[in-house]
């Protein structure tokens, strides 16, 4: 395996990796959910499974975008 030539561009600019670090942060968000659950349960801001959700939604997203030409960013 090896890198792109221009792995920093794209990086920086394909959506498919935006959405791939977003949902890595929303799965680190509901493993540290039950950690902070003092602080978090008497909010009642988040419901349970609402960022295992959205984390499944944006790795969806991830991979749709991956396949759709993003033309803007040239890649």
């Amino acid at each position: 395996m090896t890198l792109l030539d221009n792995w920093r561009e794209v990086a920086a600019k394909a959506w498919s990796f935006r959405l791939i670090i977003l949902s890595a942060v929303l799965s680190g968000l509901e493993v540290a959910l039950p950690i902070l659950r003092e602080v978090v349960e008497p909010l009642r801001i988040v419901p349970p499974g609402a960022f295992a959700m959205l984390a499944f939604l944006t790795t969806a997203a991830a991979g749709i975008a991956r396949i759709v030409a993003q033309p803007a960013a040239k890649l």
